[in-house]
């Protein structure tokens, strides 16, 4: 089925006239994503090298508050800016180069649902072998004799 393609990125902001146009445009964008992430890797300035908080001490909100913000304060920000250049790129090669803009709602719904479950699975699955791996290493049961 022939159709025609939406010709515009960043929800309408930038418009071109040719889907030629439009894919030049799209590899222009990511090219400048990719060049900020090989220049920030290469020179990782000082002040993106050191978290923005430490972690709270002490007590049941000190744990809670740990737990809530440990994925992004305590993270170092250059970590962080480089996990969402890599989600930002990520987005707009599925959303462009592979068309889910032209697929109905239940597909794409489908595609990141799909994919939100299985990185969710992968971070269950090695956090749990990752604790096994640490109790087996600094276990004092000297009956281990297991070395990885």
């Amino acid at each position: 089925m022939a159709h025609a393609h939406k010709l515009e990125i960043f929800r309408g902001l930038w418009k071109f006239k040719s889907n030629t146009q439009k894919i030049w445009g799209v590899l222009a964008f990511l090219t400048l994503v990719t060049a900020v992430e090989v220049v920030l890797g290469i020179y990782k300035p000082e002040g993106l090298l050191t978290p923005w908080m430490t972690p709270f001490e002490g007590g049941f909100f000190a744990t809670i508050g740990n737990i809530i913000f440990s994925p992004f304060i305590y993270m170092k920000p250059l970590n962080l800016i480089f996990i969402i250049l890599t989600i930002v790129k990520a987005y707009y090669i599925t959303w462009d180069f592979m068309h889910m803009r032209d697929e109905t709602s239940a597909l794409r719904r489908m595609v990141v649902w799909t994919a939100v479950f299985l990185i969710c699975y992968l971070i269950f699955i090695l956090l749990q072998e990752g604790g096994y791996v640490h109790d087996v290493y600094f276990t004092n049961d000297p009956l281990i004799k297991r070395d990885f």
